[in-house]
């Protein structure tokens, strides 16, 4: 078993994904499984997880019935209202749902960035912890220091940091490299949470080679270790910047030096034990 733990299917005229851009000849088109196909038996994946990508209970519902009608997508993590407690009902309705794992807020589209840490949205984490899903943390550098606290406040909630916080490789300098290697090793130190290694190229304008993006994932491994790090491919957003298999393959590459049981922790075993599945 492979599993890519993080890939999305959308279609632009459902209306709901206000951050995609109106005219983009790779991201403004529909994606479907059967578009993904060739990619995950190139690459040898035999499941995966579906992750959100508009902030609407109605795209999660979508996702389902893909999910509900795709033998490899394994897990789907979708969307409610933090800000509306009365959604707690649909959570729970879909925590029903056996390929439901958790949710998603889009918190790095929020102009707030306290905006995690505020009181009204705290019924949210407690319920996810109640019904035992999983909570991914999407956000930027700048919003490492509020998820130790939120994952501090929440020490038995799931969580798992998507695309390794997003560290701003076409800015790569001394300052922006230490902010976030310090953040992310607080993170590992003084929480549970997962990484996935993922969404990496994308934060790149120009250099995605192994030695541009070794330095990153040598300190996740190093300090989270493989056993809480599962890859993703980021899918479609991934072919911003190069094509599925070209991400698997240099993935593969920058997971050379580790052991065969840490590889395959990466590959399977993570996201497995994570997303249950």
């Amino acid at each position: 078993m492979s599993i890519d733990a993080h890939h999305h299917f959308w279609h632009p005229a459902r209306g709901d994904y206000g951050w995609m851009p109106e005219d983009d000849s790779i991201l403004t088109r529909p994606y479907y499984p059967a578009d993904m196909s060739d990619d995950l038996n190139l690459s040898g994946v035999t499941q995966t997880v579906l992750i959100q990508a508009a902030p609407s209970v109605a795209e999660t519902e979508y996702l389902l019935g893909i999910a509900d009608a795709t033998p490899h997508v394994a897990k789907v993590v979708g969307w409610i209202n933090f800000e509306d407690r009365s959604q707690l009902e649909t959570l729970t309705r879909l925590a029903a749902h056996p390929k439901f794992s958790g949710v998603r807020p889009m918190i790095q589209d929020l102009p707030d960035d306290d905006w995690m840490l505020r009181d009204d949205v705290q019924w949210a984490y407690e319920a996810i912890v109640d019904l035992s899903l999983t909570f991914d943390c999407l956000g930027f550098p700048r919003h490492l220091k509020n998820f130790h606290t939120l994952l501090t406040r929440y020490p038995s909630m799931r969580a798992v940091i998507d695309h390794c916080m997003k560290p701003q490789l076409r800015d790569h300098n001394d300052t922006n490299y230490q902010q976030w290697a310090i953040g992310m090793s607080a993170l590992a130190k003084d929480t549970s949470a997962c990484c996935k290694l993922s969404g990496l190229v994308t934060e790149s304008d120009t250099d995605i080679s192994v030695a541009a993006l070794k330095p990153y994932t040598d300190h996740l491994f190093n300090e989270f270790g493989a056993a809480r790090i599962m890859w993703g491919s980021d899918w479609p957003v991934v072919r911003l910047r190069c094509e599925y298999d070209n991400w698997h393959q240099l993935a593969q590459q920058l997971t050379a030096e580790l052991s065969s049981a840490d590889r395959e922790c990466i590959f399977s075993g993570t996201a497995s034990d994570f997303y249950r599945i």
